[in-house]
């Protein structure tokens, strides 16, 4: 859900205690864990769609994303969120042991 007059981006459904486990660690390497790209007019390009530099923040168990350039409005964009399962946690991939396009994602697209 996008925030703060369609400037940031709520990300929610988040376990807690995993989120506070992460937001505790020094990696701070949330771009890998929810990676924000804009969505190209030719959708078999996504994979190839550089990832939204920016600003990332936990509060009240959410993620909260503010983009260092403004969403375009009316422009689509997607979230990319990693299916871990199979024994893969999140530190599997943020320590490279698991690679990305190994592991199952969803896109989910908005527009701000």
């Amino acid at each position: 859900m996008l925030i703060e007059g369609n400037r940031s981006l709520k990300i929610t459904g988040i376990d807690t205690i995993v989120l506070n486990d992460i937001n505790r660690d020094s990696i701070k390497n949330w771009q890998s864990l929810f990676a924000i790209s804009r969505l190209p007019a030719d959708t078999d390009l996504k994979e190839y769609q550089p990832t939204q530099p920016g600003k990332y923040r936990v509060s009240n168990g959410s993620v909260i994303f503010t983009p260092d350039t403004p969403f375009v409005k009316q422009r689509a964009y997607f979230l990319r969120y990693y299916n871990h399962a199979d024994n893969k946690s999140t530190w599997d991939y943020i320590r490279g042991n698991v690679k990305p396009g190994a592991l199952h994602y969803t896109d989910l697209i908005f527009k701000p």
